[in-house]
């Protein structure tokens, strides 16, 4: 009887400790918060993004003024 007692105050209690948690998912605050966070990391890639193409361009462009360099020599 006591175990069953255990087992039931367990989930008491933890529907009482995460019931919050469940409550602010659907709150506004969180939800424009976690569109405000989408946001960021989004522009973020694109700033990345952006800057990785840039330093990649010139390194081609160098790597084919090189290989025409040597057609030259030959």
């Amino acid at each position: 009887m006591s175990s069953s007692m255990g087992m039931a105050s367990v989930f008491v209690l933890s529907s009482l400790l995460l019931s919050p948690l469940a409550m602010a998912e659907e709150s506004p605050a969180f939800v424009a918060q976690n569109a405000a966070r989408a946001a960021a990391f989004e522009q973020n890639q694109a700033e990345l993004t952006a800057q990785h193409q840039n330093d990649v361009q010139p390194q081609q462009t160098q790597a084919k003024a090189s290989t025409t360099d040597e057609a030259k020599d030959s």
